[in-house]
């Protein structure tokens, strides 16, 4: 099977309620093309439920607290029938197609081709990949990391699915050789977060939990599109509005999923087309103007108190905060004027915002990618704490900060060690409970790790799971990075770019997927993960695996370090016996993971103790820290567009399920940019014209995109926006923040014209 035929694009403005009839349709017709009627129904039955079944490898979005059975989505469904796919990637398929011919594929159709079913090796002599042993591939990895003259000259690359045991096997090899080079997906999403969450609050993470969005008075929704980035969401804010809550959404584009949805498990409302709203405001700043906005709430609540007392919460911000004072000052010096210019939002939006935020006893501000990825993503997360604190939204049921987290595992991979900057203390307890020397000094991210590649420094990558090569920045320079490398290894569970783009030597190690039985000499394993709320929880295949020949995630990492390391003490056969031994050792290494084993398998699993929902601030003054950032200038200058990457409805992280976004009214196309009518009209572009887009990084440098589609969209003028990955080629290595190393993939500096 080969690549599918192009279709002609069409567009067509979706006004339609979120999920509902259009998911299930959707649903139905993509479980039929995967050859999965039978299976996916019954993985659908099994998905999200507490201790008996596997957790969604989609989304982080927490498990329902009141036990209810169908806590899916579309997107979820599309994901485990995918993985689940009869199709299958097997050495037939590698010796008919090679790596050159493999190149002009498109993403979706490697993809597409099924699940992969044995370790293979690059042969650079025939242009294809060769079957080999799991000895043989252990072996190669382990020699090849022996032979380096210095252990930095590796780098472990980490997806957001890897689950907990997995991840700290992995952090402890590692660490165990001699580095600290741990990239991950955080690196590119919600470094911004935990960077602000830890400055201010001293954790990491959000405060709330799914019991607090089931008792707020408001909900303040910003730079996600819910229906497609956490779709059970969708769920929270419709029960939100039936009983009264205000729900505030803050993004450029006015999503599908912040207007009105159907909840495809509410019987009732699906039999009677019945739609539920799902925002009471919808306000649309400039992108990057979300700290202005910000700003300009705190504004109004401060001057409001001047007349009015209550306010502010000056009980608490007297006996938890520190700084409030030179805050305050902060936001009379900033003015009207350029609080408006910079959000892009009239004075009176923001003012209702305000009213609502006011009004509301208690209140949620979530915050997603639309943030974070900025060069100010920091001190947007910050100005979001600010606000929090003017009213006391922390410590008490229904309110805190709350980012969402967009796969499944990447909060846990970083409480699991996954971090390039380990702290002390960490390293500290790790070197007690393994008996290792873990090393001190800072390890490289993302951004680095590719830099770092192209300059040779860094010899092999190994990735467990995700799509490298399309989910960085700067697509060119990122395809040198690898290509530059003695070995690439991709631990995956499907045919990907990022084994087409590849080192001099590589593998391609497949591993069990999250529906699958995993068996090992003491039975069947489950795995755990930890949702965007700090609750952990096991997950349990339920299938046969799609081959004979894999492995799973812990198995592989324990093979790579023995080979490694073949003189450690770390017992990695028998960690893999049985998984509970690697609880037990996680539980003593871990904070937090105490009595791992008996917490993880209580109905939900347990919550991770976030100390400053007790209001216990682990700062340098032992309070919450306001912040006084001026706010950055995000105004185009003339000419120019803000254009921001984002994933279309049918599509997750890299993966992509088909070229149609049913909630844009896109069908079969990708290459497009989504302008305001107002600057295509000023540039001579027509619907659907083709358009060349260019980018100028903060050097200077530029990078162009050619003969993409224009889209008249609702999206304020001096922006613009398209897909990821394609539109990654746009962001130079070099525009990462200064605050959080993030690639800045939500504000690029673009000229969009007729194409020559």
């Amino acid at each position: 099977m080969g690549p599918e035929p192009a279709a002609e694009p069409e567009f067509h403005p979706y006004h339609h309620p979120a999920a509902g009839w259009g998911a299930a349709k959707s649903v139905t017709r993509f479980m039929v093309r995967e050859g999965a009627v039978t299976d996916g129904p019954r993985a659908i039955m099994k998905m999200n439920h507490e201790n008996t079944g596997f957790d969604c490898p989609g989304c982080a979005w927490p498990d329902d607290t009141k036990g209810l059975h169908l806590d899916i989505c579309e997107n979820g469904i599309k994901h485990v029938t995918w993985e689940m796919t009869r199709k299958r990637v097997d050495r037939a398929f590698f010796a008919a197609h090679s790596v050159t011919e493999l190149a002009g594929w498109s993403d979706y159709d490697l993809e597409n081709q099924g699940r992969l079913t044995e370790p293979m090796v690059y042969d650079p002599e025939t242009d294809h990949y060769a079957p080999i042993s799991w000895k043989d591939a252990f072996e190669l990895v382990g020699r090849t990391l022996r032979e380096l003259d210095s252990p930095h000259q590796a780098s472990y690359y980490t997806s957001g699915r890897l689950g907990n045991e997995a991840t700290f096997l992995y952090q402890l090899m590692a660490r165990e050789l001699g580095t600290n080079n741990l990239p991950d997906c955080s690196n590119m999403c919600h470094e911004a977060s935990g960077r602000a969450l830890q400055a201010a609050l001293g954790t990491g993470k959000g405060t709330v939990d799914l019991k607090d969005w089931e008792t707020t008075d408001a909900l303040f929704i910003m730079g996600v599109n819910v229906a497609s980035n956490a779709p059970r969401m969708l769920t929270a804010l419709s029960e939100a509005y039936h009983r009264g809550a205000k729900i505030v959404h803050i993004n450029p584009l006015v999503e599908a999923g912040a207007t009105r949805a159907i909840i495809p498990h509410d019987f009732k409302d699906m039999a009677t087309f019945h739609a539920t709203r799902t925002s009471t405001l919808n306000l649309q700043p400039r992108i990057g103007g979300d700290m202005a906005l910000v700003r300009g709430m705190a504004k109004a609540i401060l001057e409001q108190s001047a007349s009015d007392p209550k306010a502010l919460d000056r009980e608490f911000i007297d006996r938890h905060t520190a700084g409030f004072d030179e805050y305050r000052a902060v936001c009379e010096a900033t003015s009207w004027e350029e609080i408006e210019r910079q959000s892009g939002i009239a004075r009176p939006g923001i003012l209702e915002a305000a009213r609502v935020y006011r009004e509301a006893d208690r209140s949620i501000v979530s915050w997603c990618l639309g943030v974070t990825q900025h060069e100010h993503g920091v001190d947007t997360v910050r100005e979001i704490v600010n606000l929090l604190l003017l009213r006391g939204n922390l410590g008490r049921e229904g309110a805190g900060p709350s980012p969402v987290r967009g796969h499944s595992n990447v909060q846990g991979n970083r409480t699991c060690g996954i971090d390039h900057r380990p702290g002390a203390e960490f390293l500290d307890r790790l070197a007690d409970v393994c008996a290792i020397d873990p090393p001190r000094e800072h390890g490289l991210d993302t951004v680095r790790t590719i830099e770092a590649m192209r300059r040779g420094e860094v010899k092999v990558f190994v990735a467990m799971g995700g799509n490298f090569a399309l989910a960085a920045p700067d697509t060119p320079h990122t395809y040198e990075a690898l290509r530059a490398c003695e070995l690439t290894v991709q631990v995956s569970t499907k045919l990907n770019r990022s084994h087409i783009v590849h080192g001099r030597r590589a593998l391609i190690l497949p591993c069990l997927g999250r529906t699958e039985k995993d068996h090992q000499r003491k039975g069947v394993q489950s795995t755990s993960v930890e949702d965007s709320m700090s609750m952990v929880h096991l997950s349990v295949g339920m299938k046969r695996p799609a081959s004979p020949h894999l492995l799973s995630e812990p198995a592989i990492v324990a093979g790579m370090a023995r080979a490694a390391l073949p003189d450690s003490e770390t017992p990695w056969e028998w960690y893999i016996e049985d998984y509970d031994r690697i609880r037990d050792t996680m539980a003593r290494a871990l904070d937090g993971f105490e009595d791992f084993n008996r917490r993880v398998r209580l109905p939900l699993g347990f919550r991770i103790r976030q100390p400053a929902r007790e209001l216990v601030f682990l700062t340098p003054s032992g309070r919450a820290e306001f912040s006084t950032a001026a706010l950055p200038d995000v105004v185009p200058a003339p000419g120019t567009l803000a254009l921001g990457t984002m994933r279309s409805h049918d599509q997750w992280n890299t993966t992509i399920y088909s070229d149609n976004d049913r909630y844009r009214g896109i069908k079969n196309l990708r290459t497009l940019v989504f302008m305001n009518e107002d600057d295509m009209r000023e540039r001579g572009i027509a619907k659907l014209g083709p358009v060349d887009i260019t980018s100028t990084a903060g050097d200077g440098s530029r990078r162009h995109l050619h003969g993409y589609l224009a889209i008249p969209y609702d999206i304020p003028r001096g922006c613009a926006a398209g897909y990821m990955p394609e539109m990654n080629v746009l962001c130079a290595l070099g525009d990462h923040s200064t605050q959080s190393d993030q690639p800045i993939m939500k504000h690029l500096k673009v000229t969009i014209t007729p194409a020559a």
